[in-house]
C-alpha cells in the first residue's frame, strides 16, 4: 500500500453510520438556481461558487385563481421572463463560432446535394434518353 494511500486511510471515519444522517433537511440539497455572475465576483477568496438566491413570488398559477385572460398572460409573460433569466447564454465569439460552422456546414450539404440532383438528371437522360 503506497504511502499516501495509508494516509487517505487513516483520514476517514468509519464510526459514522448510514442512520446517522439527518435528511431532513433534504432541500438544502437541491440546486437553487442560475448561479449568479455578481455573485462569483462578490464571493471573495473563501467561496469558489455562488448560488443566486431564489426570490419567492407568488403567482397565481392556480386556473381556478383567476379567470381573466390578460392576468393569465401577464403571469405567462412573467413567467417566460423568470426562466430566459435561467438560460445561459453563449458569449459573443462562441456566437460567431457556432454561426460560421453551420453556415459552413449548409453550404457543404447544399453543394453535395446539388451535386447529386446533376448526377442523377444526367443519369436520367442517358438512361431514357
Amino acid at each position: 500500500m503506497a504511502r499516501r494511500d495509508r494516509k487517505a486511510s487513516s483520514d476517514v471515519n468509519d464510526d459514522l453510520a448510514v442512520d446517522d444522517v439527518d435528511l431532513s433537511d433534504a432541500s438544502d440539497l437541491r440546486p437553487s438556481g442560475k448561479r449568479s455572475a455578481r455573485g462569483r465576483r462578490n464571493a471573495g477568496a473563501g467561496s469558489t461558487t455562488a448560488v443566486a438566491e431564489r426570490t419567492t413570488e407568488s403567482t397565481a398559477t392556480d386556473t381556478g385563481a383567476s379567470r381573466n385572460p390578460f392576468v393569465r398572460i401577464w403571469i405567462f409573460l412573467k413567467q417566460v421572463v423568470s426562466e430566459m433569466r435561467k438560460v445561459v447564454w453563449p458569449t459573443r465569439s462562441e456566437l460567431v463560432n457556432y454561426s460560421i460552422a453551420v453556415l459552413v456546414f449548409v453550404v457543404l450539404i447544399t453543394a453535395l446535394i446539388a451535386g447529386l440532383d446533376i448526377g442523377f438528371a444526367k443519369l436520367t437522360l442517358l438512361v431514357f434518353g
